[in-house]
């Protein structure tokens, strides 16, 4: 099992961005997401595209119309970018305001599912949506309507 935690990267009006912290991990997921392809002439403009579209989710909200749905039917997987794009940023989306930044890669296959490397930035998402969930249940996570307020780590 590995311990994570919550971090704040933006609060604005519209939208709550969050990312994942494990503390076996110098970096946040989105960190590594964001060093794995900064100084990559290949996949740069693709990582600058997330970037604007984090920009306008902040403006505008985490609206579906933003994302293309992964994971499973019931998950709160999505991806960025809608466009075309080589890069994909594996995301939680839980409402209109309140959004969770993983980590992603470079788009090889068809489907997540068919790279290990993808598939396991999806999984560990869905592993934090249930433990979202189970928090909310049992009353140690509280969502309103644009943050989430816990006190725990979270193990996964």
């Amino acid at each position: 099992m590995t311990k994570a935690e919550l971090l704040l990267v933006q609060q604005a009006k519209n939208c709550t961005i969050y990312t994942i912290q494990f503390l076996t991990e110098d970096e946040s997921e989105f960190e590594r997401f964001y060093n794995k392809f900064k100084d990559d002439l290949e996949f740069n403009p693709d990582l600058m595209k997330i970037v604007g579209f984090l920009g306008r989710i902040a403006d505008f909200g985490a609206l579906e119309r933003f994302f293309r749905p992964e994971g499973k039917m019931g998950d709160h997987v999505v991806a960025l970018p809608i466009v075309s794009s080589k890069l994909r940023l594996y995301c939680l989306r839980l409402s209109d305001k309140i959004l969770i930044l993983g980590n992603g890669g470079a788009k090889k296959t068809r489907t997540y599912d068919e790279d290990d490397e993808l598939t396991g930035y999806v999984i560990n998402l869905q592993d934090f949506d249930e433990l979202i969930k189970d928090g909310v249940k049992n009353g140690t996570i509280i969502l309103t309507e644009n943050t989430i307020e816990t006190e725990n780590t979270f193990e996964l």
